[in-house]
Order: structure tokens, then C-alpha cells, then sequence
């Protein structure tokens, strides 16, 4: 029995399409990254770009559970003395919308040249407007 390698260049590659209104953020980011890094394909590799594309719209209606809404904190640096800084989840949705479904999806790639590949098949627009309609993406529940 011969083991099968498929190489990137010959993996037929599908868009999805993830409608995260209401849905729980942590688990659209779970699915939406093992879309993109192919795992539900019998020839997944984990060190090749086997996956497909996802596309993620309302991203700024997804939602937290346990009171996170209120308590979770994001966390940035600016590398000078005393810059560190913190910032409410409310707050940081009104600013940037789609930053904490890039930050669940960022931090749960592999690290290193190939989670930065992978992050940009990855989609997230705040709204239900996307420009991937030429793509004729499919829809997940």
C-alpha cells in the first residue's frame, strides 16, 4: 500500500461561506480555520496549503458567551517603555469590527510562514456584503 501525496498545486480549492450573526465567535473561527488548512480533506497535510477559501460575514454580530462582552481584554504593546495597552472587547468591536474574529482565527493557525499563508485565505468583512460573489461560495449552517 502506497502512500498518497497530493501537492498543492493539484488540490481543487472551494470558497465557503461562514454567516457568523449570532453564532458563538470562538467556534466560527474553529471551523473557518479547519476549512482553510484542509482538514476535513482526506489528503490533509500539516505542512501544506491543501485548504479551501473562507469568506466570514458579520463578524461584528457574532457572539460572546459568559458575560465576555464586558470582561475580555484585548492586550497590545508598542514596544516602548510603559506602552502597553488594554481594551475592552465593546470597545474594540466599535472600533475595528472584524478584529476579534481575525484574532481567534490568527491564533489558532500555525505559526511561522505557513499560519501567515493560511491567514490570508481566510475572509471577514463586519457586514453581510462581500466582493466574492464571482466565486459562487458555498454556504455553511
Amino acid at each position: 500500500m502506497n502512500t498518497i501525496f497530493v501537492k498543492p498545486k493539484d488540490v481543487k480549492r472551494k470558497w465557503f461561506l461562514i454567516d457568523a450573526d449570532g453564532k458563538i465567535l470562538g467556534r466560527t473561527a474553529v471551523k473557518a480555520v479547519n476549512l482553510v488548512r484542509g482538514k476535513h480533506k482526506p489528503e490533509f497535510s500539516p505542512h501544506w496549503e491543501l485548504g479551501d477559501y473562507v469568506i466570514i460575514i458579520n463578524a461584528k454580530k457574532a457572539a460572546l458567551t459568559g458575560g465576555k462582552e464586558k470582561k475580555k481584554i484585548y492586550y497590545r504593546h508598542s514596544r516602548y517603555p510603559g506602552g502597553l495597552t488594554a481594551e475592552l472587547y465593546s470597545t474594540v468591536i466599535k472600533r475595528k469590527p472584524t478584529y476579534p474574529m481575525e484574532q481567534a482565527a490568527k491564533g489558532m493557525l500555525p505559526k511561522g510562514r505557513l499560519g501567515r499563508k493560511l491567514f490570508n485565505n481566510i475572509k471577514i468583512y463586519a457586514g453581510p456584503e462581500h466582493p466574492h460573489a464571482a466565486q459562487q461560495p458555498e454556504t455553511l449552517t
